[in-house]
């Protein structure tokens, strides 16, 4: 399919499927402000609340000849932003204003902490009646742990991931990215659309509660189910327990991952490395008895791929139909053609006038095509446009 065939019904009189939500954003650091990233991506209007001229997010390095942190930038675009000091009673009415007309409200403060401020979840239903509030937090709104602060390598930690990552003779290892943010901004935009789905059927609101913890282990592919139960994985560095040979193999150039999870494709690789006879030999034919000669297998193509280029294994695996890639950095994914054809890299104007090349939303849309409208705000910058917007109503309204 060309990418004008998937597009051929796309509307330009909206900026995406959520067009016309209101959602407000009291959020700080990467979890809650990815979470509403992904719902103003998709067309919601996204009121980002902070401080007056605040610098949250503002985290090194800059993106190089913008002045202007990455940080901030990623996860804040296609937003706006009204200064509000919410623990001052001005900012408090203001804000409680903006709930009146708002869809949802999405906060990461530590349980109990916008209570105290008089704008929680109690606080802005009795504004907004239907109000869907969702609430981020490293441990969730009730349990025993829930005045411990958490960070996102923290509850990398404590939820039993980071001891399965890294090499297995070596020390446990945090993911590379906010994976325990990631992950809970991602459940908590699907929650906030369930809730809201839920609210158009019923009218009814609610509170929505998502934890970094949970979202870690809901995400773990089943294996706290193994470890409650007797059977506590183990750390496999690049290889796996279920698929033989599974690994990064070095060639004399570089890198490439290969995974073979059925035997035809053992069978495959046999062939492609001049080992016909290993195709259905006892100790090779089937998986069960790779896992048992893990080892050897692994030795095999591992020879076979040293003595050749990325280039030239690559080309073996792809005639041979196997799953294999190079493993390439970052920087060569950037400049990859599949990347711009799918507009992960978009040229985005930022709030300085510069221009940055920010991260495209994953999602596309055939109908509601979306897209990066704008960079992110400076605090407080649509101040003066959502105030205005927020009418003062008559007690009782």
């Amino acid at each position: 399919m060309r990418r004008e065939e998937f597009y051929r019904e796309a509307r330009d009189d909206l900026d995406g499927p959520l067009h016309g939500l209101s959602v407000l954003d009291v959020t700080k650091v990467w979890s809650g402000p990815l979470a509403t990233s992904l719902l103003a991506d998709m067309g919601a209007d996204v009121i980002r609340v902070e401080l007056p001229y605040g610098r949250d997010g503002e985290v090194p390095p800059e993106i190089p000849g913008t002045g202007l942190s990455w940080f901030r930038e990623t996860v804040n675009r296609n937003k706006r932003s009204v200064g509000l000091d919410l623990r001052q009673p001005a900012g408090r009415e203001a804000f409680l204003r903006l709930v009146r007309d708002a869809d949802l409200v999405v906060e990461n403060y530590k349980p109990g902490t916008l209570d105290e401020w008089g704008v929680g979840y109690s606080d802005c239903r009795k504004v907004r009646p239907d109000i869907v509030f969702v609430s981020i937090t490293g441990w969730g709104q009730y349990g025993p742990d829930i005045d411990r602060p958490a960070y996102d390598p923290v509850v990398q930690a404590a939820s039993g991931w980071m001891a399965l990552n890294g090499d297995p003779a070596g020390r446990p290892v945090r993911a590379p990215t906010f994976l325990a943010d990631e992950l809970a901004g991602l459940h908590a935009a699907v929650g906030a659309l369930a809730a809201l789905a839920h609210r158009d059927r019923t009218g009814e609101g609610q509170h929505v509660d998502v934890a970094m913890l949970d979202s870690l282990l809901a995400s773990s592919c089943g294996l706290l189910t193994l470890a409650a139960t007797g059977a506590p994985p183990v750390r496999w560095g690049n290889q796996t327990d279920f698929a033989v040979p599974s690994n990064v193999y070095p060639c004399l150039d570089g890198e490439v991952y290969l995974s073979v999870a059925l035997d035809k494709h053992w069978r495959a690789l046999a062939e492609t490395m001049g080992r016909p006879e290993l195709a259905r030999a006892p100790g090779y034919g089937r998986g069960a008895q790779r896992r048992q000669n893990r080892v050897e297998v692994d030795a095999l193509v591992a020879q076979w791929c040293g003595s050749r280029t990325v280039d030239e294994v690559m080309a073996a695996f792809r005639a041979a139909h196997l799953v294999a890639e190079r493993v390439r950095t970052l920087s060569e994914v950037a400049a990859d053609p599949q990347v711009s054809a799918r507009d992960m890299l978009q040229p985005t104007v930022l709030h300085n006038g510069t221009v940055a090349p920010l991260t495209g939303p994953a999602v596309k849309f055939s109908r509601t095509p979306t897209r990066i409208r704008r960079g992110a705000p400076a605090a407080g910058a649509d101040s003066r446009d959502v105030l205005q917007e927020a009418v003062p109503q008559p007690d009782g309204a």
